[in-house]
């Protein structure tokens, strides 16, 4: 029977038959293309095939479908991204950052199932992207959205669906599994280097920013209200797993990533099956070396328990798996000439030199600017102005300025010297004894006041959505605001008239604004930027006396009886809060409606109560402050000095000369095993 061309088509029932055929002919041809890179038809035959799929949907259009080819070249612009709560938490990943990191993550795993049984493992990549879950019911993609802070993530459903690489409706090979009714997958998205090379080089001719990097480049692409420009961004997707294996007839992450493929998923090629330790370290080195080989960045290799159901006895710690790890690859490092030192005040009033660097790209960033920390750490790196010098991103991102390299000298190079003065203000500088620090003594430098304010307004601090640094320096520089109350009368008409702003921007950052009047006590003390106080020591202060005008009336020696306050600490709040300047400023947050939210009362079965616990040596299930966190919570008390009021030292990795003077004082030492014992039943 001849089949009919689309203008031939008539009646809605001959377009339905047709369209099927057309969106499974390109869904299949897609994944040949991007997926599997084996194309079965030519360009002009997938585009003819499209074309016609365009036109009946245009004629019909009441039978578009969410999984057409026609869904991906993006939909129209979203006023905002809305929350999604993911099923299970997409947890991070504890890192190794050498080979013996990896032999001490399965000795961690045997310890845990008190087992010698050998184990396998599945190696991959660590690809350099932005992590995302695409939801799929009966096969359709209903939903994809960012990790977000690991539990809520955003609804990025409509740029998801212009990657080509992600089916918009599962495949089911021919005897192999039905995917389940709902199935959560997670994967990396991404842009190869070649095709970031050719984004920048688009950007520039054009005359806009360029990217940093590729990670940056796709998590920005992702993060676009208007999908158009998501499509014409050049992302990819590899899938690594699913939030649970539940419903899938797989007995391994080997199989799984099998099954995800036979689902029309891209698994990445350098996946490979290790069955001992040794195996995959022998992986870890292959991949390091074939790093600068591959199309696309990658930071490491991620190591996972390949038996699914050892993954489940093995379970997760607060915020990352037992059962996976990170093998970190050494920070990348180049050589450059240090041209000049610019020195750049904190909110603190910390003068900090800050290397000017010949360009140098390290790792596909170029890198012309690096932190020197502070005087001492010059002089101890015997720096010149003209040295050759060793950079390295630390962890890959950050640019650290290693040594400099004295061989290359000419003689030519010259002493670097702090200036007497600051360089904002012209304030005479001061350093104090035992401080590393030279700093601005005049408060009212006019950066330490700017940084104040990105403090103040920052994730850190009040964490204002739409108010980051550039938005700030815009506000101060226009005269909007000079200090912090004027964040509070800030209004939508006023910040719709700066450049670059519109009605819609406007309004977002107002109601950002205002919803921040109502800070946790702890939030509004860290916000305030008061030197020594950080959010651990900002919740003891909130624990303790739970109200503002309670500390602002505490004594320096009322401060000290609390465990955890040191002299300095106790030192700053006082003079903070003695100083009129700061109460005036308080006084007209309160004006402006700035109001404190009441404490969450401790929980009467406190199980800590009455215990003081000194930490010595590094934790593997949680971090430091985690573990003193839990205790606080849990109504304990930390120590932060060995002495006889401690009832419970927690030795963990490497405890030092602590340890020593505990026993000797015949404390009473528990291992972190037994911490999480202890605090297990009450969590």
């Amino acid at each position: 029977m001849k089949q009919l061309s689309s203008l031939e088509i008539s009646e809605p029932a001959q377009a339905e038959k047709r369209l099927q055929e057309l969106r499974q002919q390109l869904n299949l041809h897609a994944h040949r293309y991007y997926v599997l890179d084996n194309p079965l038809i030519s360009d002009s035959e997938y585009d003819r095939m499209f074309l016609e799929l365009l036109k009946l949907e245009e004629r019909f259009p009441e039978l578009v479908s969410p999984d057409s080819p026609s869904q991906r070249v993006g939909g129209l612009p979203l006023p905002e991204f809305s929350q999604v709560s993911h099923s299970f938490p997409m947890l991070s990943l504890e890192n190794a950052f050498d080979e013996q990191g990896l032999v001490d993550f399965e000795e961690r795993l045997r310890r845990f199932l008190k087992s010698d049984t050998p184990l396998s493992y599945l190696t991959e990549p660590k690809m350099d992207g932005a992590a995302v879950e695409i939801v799929y019911e009966n096969g359709l993609m209903i939903q994809g959205s960012t990790r977000g802070d690991g539990r809520i993530g955003e609804d990025i459903t409509a740029n998801l669906r212009t990657i080509p690489t992600i089916p918009l409706r599962l495949f089911h090979e021919k005897g192999g599994p039905s995917p389940p009714g709902r199935l959560e997958v997670r994967g990396e998205v991404y842009i190869k280097l070649a095709d970031f090379r050719k984004l920048n080089e688009q950007r520039a001719a054009h005359g806009d920013p360029l990217f940093a990097n590729p990670r940056n480049a796709a998590a920005g692409s992702l993060r676009q209200l208007d999908p158009k420009i998501t499509v014409a961004r050049p992302l990819n997707f590899s899938v690594y797993g699913v939030s649970t294996p539940a419903g899938l007839p797989c007995r391994t992450q080997y199989e799984l990533l099998n099954t995800l493929a036979g689902f029309g998923f891209r698994v990445n090629p350098q996946v490979k099956r290790c069955e001992t330790i040794s195996e995959v370290i022998s992986q870890y080195q292959r991949l390091l070396a074939i790093r600068h080989q591959l199309e696309y960045e990658i930071d490491g290799m991620v190591v996972k328990v390949d038996s699914l159901l050892l993954q489940q006895r093995l379970g997760t710690k607060t915020r990352t798996p037992r059962w996976a790890i990170a093998a970190k690859f050494p920070a990348t490092q180049e050589t450059t000439l240090l041209r000049g030192i610019e020195f750049s005040v904190g909110r603190t009033g910390a003068v900090t030199p800050v290397a000017l660097l010949e360009p140098v790209s390290i790792g596909g960033v170029t890198v012309s600017r690096a932190t020197l920390h502070n005087e001492d750490e010059m002089k101890r790196k015997d720096l010149r102005i003209g040295d050759t010098v060793l950079i390295q991103r630390a962890g890959d991102v950050i640019p650290e300025v290693i040594k400099a390299v004295p061989e290359k000298r000419t003689g030519k190079e010259l002493p670097i010297l702090m200036p007497e003065n600051c360089p904002e203000c012209g304030e005479k500088l001061v350093r104090q004894a035992l401080e590393s620090a030279t700093r601005c003594p005049n408060a009212l430098c006019p950066a330490q006041k700017i940084r104040a304010l990105i403090h103040f307004a920052g994730r850190n601090g009040m964490d204002i959505e739409g108010l980051g640094r550039k938005i700030i320096e815009q506000l101060v520089e226009s005269g909007l605001v000079r200090d912090i109350p004027d964040i509070y009368r800030l209004d939508s008409h006023s910040l719709s008239n700066l450049p670059g702003w519109g009605s819609k921007s406007a309004e977002n950052a107002g109601a950002a604004i205002e919803a921040s009047k109502q800070p946790g006590l702890g939030q509004l003390l860290c916000a305030l930027g008061i030197r020594y106080v950080g959010e651990v020591t900002a919740q003891l202060l909130e624990r303790h006396y739970g109200t503002l005008p309670a500390i602002m009336q505490a004594t320096e020696n009322d401060l000290l009886e609390i465990e955890g306050i040191g002299e300095q600490v106790a030192f700053s709040v006082v003079s903070y809060f003695q100083d009129e300047s700061n109460r005036a400023m308080l006084e007209d947050l309160r004006s402006l409606g700035l109001r404190i939210k009441a404490a969450v009362p401790r929980r009467q079965n406190s199980p800590l109560e009455g215990k003081n616990f000194l930490f010595t040596g590094g934790l593997t299930s949680m971090s430091r402050n985690e573990a003193k966190a839990t205790v606080k919570e849990l109504g304990g008390q930390v120590a932060t000095s060995l002495n006889r009021k401690v009832t419970h030292v927690v030795t963990g990795e490497n405890p030092g000369s602590k340890l020593q003077k505990a026993r000797e004082l015949g404390l009473n030492l528990i291992t972190e095993e037994e911490f999480i014992q202890l605090i297990k039943p009450a969590r």
